[in-house]
């Protein structure tokens, strides 16, 4: 019983330092975006979002010029709204 028990340990301890060196520890994680590069990278996105939106109210086949006027002060109404609060968070 005694030898079973030691060759149990040394059966697992073996294993236990094969599995680790099978598998190399994790490299480290990316570090983490500053403030301000969050903030670029959010006012990026917004302006890019806000010219795809406009690209495509101006180019609507079927829109009057009147509905695209109130289309794009909506837009941009909308637009100085989010970059006040991007600014706010900063």
């Amino acid at each position: 019983m005694k030898k079973f028990l030691i060759t149990t340990l040394l059966f697992l301890g073996l294993s236990a330092e094969a599995f680790a060196q099978k598998h190399p520890p994790r490299p480290p994680a990316p570090p983490h975006p500053s403030r301000s590069e969050m903030y670029n990278n959010k006012a990026r996105e917004l302006d890019k979002k806000y010219n795809t939106e406009k690209r495509l109210i101006l180019n609507h086949p079927l829109a009057t010029k009147k509905m695209k006027s109130d289309q794009l002060k909506a837009l941009n109404l909308r637009y100085q709204n989010e970059k006040r609060l991007l600014r706010a968070t900063r």
